[in-house]
């Protein structure tokens, strides 16, 4: 029996284009991704409203931040950090229901579940914004970040409402 080598030429030839052409084809299926509705990015999925604090004559107190969190992302993400230019600190919390009275307990992140809308408020979760710089006037509004584990950063405007 007589055996032939055969002569297979590889269909994608050793090329110094070739890398380039792959990294082309990637970057065009991140596109498509990325333009298919549904396909959101987990930043563009979560929405932060209504945020406010308490208007205040008082400097160096301690306020609530107030607001809304709409998660319509695939999965779940967590409050990390919050940052406002007229207070020195902020910290999470919750507050705990037991035998007695409620009571404030600081928390490392606030949840945020897949698929829910959650408000912050003085009686579940929510931020303390701590030692306050300045006076806070009622109708005005000045920019906070929000540092979100899987979204990322966001600038949000918080509006100092009147106190109730």
């Amino acid at each position: 029996m007589n055996r032939t080598a055969c002569s297979f030429r590889h269909p994608l030839p050793a090329s110094p284009r070739w890398p380039l052409l792959a990294l082309a084809l990637a970057a065009g299926l991140g596109l498509k991704l990325a333009l298919t509705p549904g396909f959101a990015a987990a930043g563009d999925a979560l929405q932060v409203t209504n945020a406010s604090v308490p208007a205040s004559d008082e400097i160096g107190i301690n306020l609530p931040l107030l607001m809304t969190i709409k998660n319509d992302a695939a999965e779940a993400d967590a409050l990390l950090r919050v940052r406002c230019p007229f207070a020195n600190f902020s910290e999470k919390h919750t507050v705990d229901r037991g035998e007695g009275a409620p009571a404030k307990r600081e928390i490392k992140s606030i949840p945020i579940p897949q698929g829910k809308t959650i408000e912050l408020k003085p009686d579940g979760y929510h931020v303390m914004l701590l030692q306050t710089r300045q006076k806070l006037v009622p109708g005005e509004a000045f920019t906070c970040t929000i540092v979100f584990q899987k979204a990322g950063t966001k600038e949000t405007e918080v509006q100092i409402s009147r106190t109730p």
